[in-house]
């Protein structure tokens, strides 16, 4: 069982920047992958990045990528997502998701998200 605790959404003019945080609880193995999601109101939930504990290989959107990026700390069980260069486009309820692989391929735990709002 793992819980994820996001923090670190806010409102945030653009051109600016944000380092969102989430926590993992519980048992992770060293295989497990951490992700990034995002919705925008009346869009559907999309992939943001993504790393493995591991070796931590790292994938993004092509939306994101240059502007964000993931980062890990094992030691507490943190991923990072800094943001900078937030565009209005970017506003989202950001989602932290765990990968656990021994379950099969796609995510299995998620956080409650936390609201970005980019301003113009």
């Amino acid at each position: 069982q793992v819980q994820l605790a996001e923090s670190g959404g806010g409102l945030v003019q653009a051109g600016g920047s944000l380092r969102l945080s989430c926590v993992a609880s519980g048992r992770t193995f060293s295989n497990d992958a951490m992700g990034w999601f995002r919705q925008a109101p009346g869009k559907e939930r999309e992939f943001v990045a993504s790393i493995s504990w591991s070796v931590k290989r790292t994938s993004y959107a092509d939306s994101v990528k240059g502007r964000f990026t993931i980062s890990s700390d094992n030691t507490k069980n943190t991923v990072y997502l800094q943001m900078n260069s937030l565009q209005p486009e970017d506003t989202a309820v950001y989602y932290c998701a765990a990968d656990r692989m021994s379950n099969g391929p796609g995510y299995d735990y998620w956080g409650q998200g936390t609201q970005v709002t980019v301003s113009s």
